[in-house]
């Protein structure tokens, strides 16, 4: 299980432009209707207890992307359009705000740095063409940063940079986002390549009963979490920790990778709205505990797995020869590793280009990239 956070705004662009729309990142920012109208592909599905607390919804429910925008942009019921149209002729500007409000919306505004601001003003006073290619464009930007940052150290400390790696470090100092609200956390369950090859191959029955198993550990996971993980915090500077009545997300399994190989995985999209538990009162989730968890959540995931799929279908799993500094992977026995391996063709793709533009950029620009 991978997890990183969602930020208001464009937390909501990254799950309607590539989590909902299958990992695609081609299409730019569109519509999800083709994806719910997808052949074979199940639409996305509210998950978490949480739900219950959401007047309107229900575990199970399709997700809509007006919903997600609601609650992922902008912090507000995902319902608070319809809502607020059946609200009563005459009603009041505090009655209306009610009935959108799950606690305080989302701050989603927030000033580029200076550093930003001066590079920008840099690339727009060189000037590109139309037909410039994506690496001849990134090639500016890097060297438009390296420029601005030499300048702006020199003038905030009064000498020129000793090396590289004090350019490298004020780059990535000043070039950090401005602070936005956490709108909720992308948390990403992927079963070992065994799993999705077996699933590949096996007839509709077979591949329902792993899909079914893959869900079930999914849903194992998100119960430990939420026992053991979700809270939030109340009083001054939030010096109480309190329960919570339930997580609240949304859930995308999809088939394969960005490369096309099978890979069978959900992303469960949790949002930072929590009730607390006994009171009417909506708050954000501490996060803190969430990531301390992400190692225990993965893996309750994995082992729910592995006994789902014993227990259904007769698999045995074992640990295949591990990778130099990395723990060993427990794989089904009887699937080839060949096979795992021709159907990883996003991670070598991925691996190779990384490396050749490391290199590449490190011999342009003197420097390491951040």
């Amino acid at each position: 299980m991978t997890l990183h956070k969602l930020t208001a705004g464009d937390g909501y662009d990254y799950l309607s432009r590539q989590v909902a729309r299958l990992d695609a990142t081609e299409t730019g920012h569109s519509s999800m209707h083709s994806y719910y109208t997808e052949k074979g592909e199940r639409p996305g599905q509210w998950v978490g207890s949480g739900v219950s607390d959401l007047d309107g919804l229900n575990v199970g429910d399709i997700v809509q992307e007006a919903h997600m925008k609601s609650l992922f942009a902008l912090g507000m019921h995902p319902l608070a359009a319809e809502r607020l149209a059946a609200m009563p002729k005459g009603s009041t500007l505090a009655e209306m705000r009610s009935v959108q409000r799950l606690g305080k919306t989302y701050r989603t505004s927030g000033a580029r740095s200076l550093f930003q601001l001066k590079v920008a003003e840099e690339i727009e006073n060189i000037g590109t063409s139309g037909e410039s290619s994506d690496i001849e464009r990134e090639d500016l930007i890097a060297s438009a940063r390296t420029k601005i940052a030499i300048e702006m150290f020199t003038q905030q400390e009064g000498r020129a940079p000793l090396d590289q790696r004090e350019i490298d470090g004020f780059i990535r100092e000043h070039s950090r986002p401005a602070n936005k609200a956490v709108a909720g956390y992308d948390l990403t369950f992927s079963p070992v390549k065994s799993v999705s090859s077996l699933w590949a191959l096996a007839d509709r029955k077979v591949a329902r009963i792993i899909e079914d198993s893959h869900d079930a550990a999914v849903k194992a996971a998100l119960d430990f979490i939420e026992s053991k993980a979700l809270y939030t915090r109340t009083g001054v500077d939030g010096v109480q920790q309190v329960e919570t009545t339930g997580l609240i997300g949304v859930a995308f399994r999809h088939r394969d990778s960005r490369a096309g190989d099978p890979d069978l995985h959900t992303h469960v999209a949790i949002a930072n709205k929590v009730k607390v538990r006994g009171q009417d009162k909506w708050l954000a989730i501490d996060g803190r505990i969430i990531f301390k968890v992400n190692v225990a959540a993965s893996e309750t995931y994995n082992t729910a797995l592995e006994r789902e799929l014993s227990q259904r279908l007769g698999v045995r799993f074992a640990p295949r020869e591990p990778v130099e500094g990395k723990r060993p992977v427990r794989e089904i026995v009887g699937i080839p590793e060949k096979l795992n391996e021709s159907w990883s063709v996003r991670t070598q793709r991925v691996d190779r280009h990384r490396d050749h533009l490391v290199r590449e950029f490190s011999e342009k620009h003197g420097r390491p990239p951040t």
